[in-house]
């Protein structure tokens, strides 16, 4: 795993989510769809956030959110057929987008979820919601596949916190919830030093588990994203281990990514 993918996290989390989707459509049983899934969270009256689904939705890439954010100043503006708008008052919400991908039948049946933890799930008011799907999930006939590459915050896969072992330098994980086995989880440990595995996805009782290999997705993250430009001189946060960093700085300076310390 890229450490450094945390700070940049909004961009490879539509990516992965869309390799992912991709990955899978070609190798699903017939009847078996892929689809990237969307929800708008927004604020209701009395302060409460409420998961929408829109009917329409117009989007812009999020790439501002990490620079200065578009203007748009109130205006009167005038439609095709002359009709003036009115001009409404500018009011300042928190929204925040979620996407995941589901696997489900032609007729629109859910089969099994596949969620990819973002920071926003491990704080705050997104803690929340995120536990009120995966509690939603967890109660229905549906499979959940939780892959959880988030090194800061409170961990939200349906795996208690003292059961995870984090041996070997284990940051993340990959958790997989078979629908109907409340009882049981298959749990993924992923180290930092190591390769991503190559996960088995639960689809209906009659079907064989499709392959999914997670460590080409974050590779074509690195290389379509172009994050081999970005800055490495400093080490990422939350702060690794002592025999991490080390492991870290010297892939770095193998890459070219760090200078060399002259003397």
């Amino acid at each position: 795993m890229n450490p450094y993918f945390e700070r940049e996290w909004a961009d490879v989390h539509t990516r992965l989510i869309g390799y992912i989707a991709d990955s899978l459509g070609p190798v699903l049983p017939p009847g078996l769809v892929a689809r990237s899934e969307e929800s708008i969270a927004v604020d209701e009256i009395g302060g409460d956030l409420k998961g929408i689904r829109p009917d329409v939705v117009v989007v812009e890439r999020e790439s501002w959110r990490y620079g200065t954010p578009p203007v748009w100043t109130p205006g009167e503006h005038v439609g095709p057929d002359g009709v003036v708008s009115a001009v409404p008052e500018i009011i300042t919400v928190d929204d925040e987008t979620e996407r995941w991908v589901e696997i489900r039948t032609a007729a629109g049946k859910v089969i099994t979820v596949i969620e990819v933890i973002s920071p926003g799930n491990r704080e705050g008011r997104g803690f929340g919601r995120y536990k009120k799907k995966q509690r939603a999930c967890l109660l229905s006939n549906a499979s959940l596949v939780e892959i959880d590459f988030i090194r800061s915050g409170e961990s939200v896969i349906s795996v208690p916190e003292a059961r995870l072992t984090k041996r070997d330098g284990t940051h993340y994980f990959v958790c997989v919830y078979r629908g109907g086995a409340c009882w049981q989880r298959e749990l993924y440990p992923c180290p930092l030093r190591q390769r991503l595995p190559a996960i088995s996805i639960p689809l209906r009782p009659e079907d064989k588990d499709v392959v999914l290999d997670l460590q080409p997705f974050i590779d074509r993250c690195y290389e379509l994203g172009g994050y081999w430009q970005g800055d490495y001189r400093e080490d990422p946060f939350p702060p690794l281990l002592p025999e991490e960093k080390e492991w870290l700085d010297g892939c770095l300076r193998a890459a070219g990514l760090r200078p060399e310390v002259q003397g």
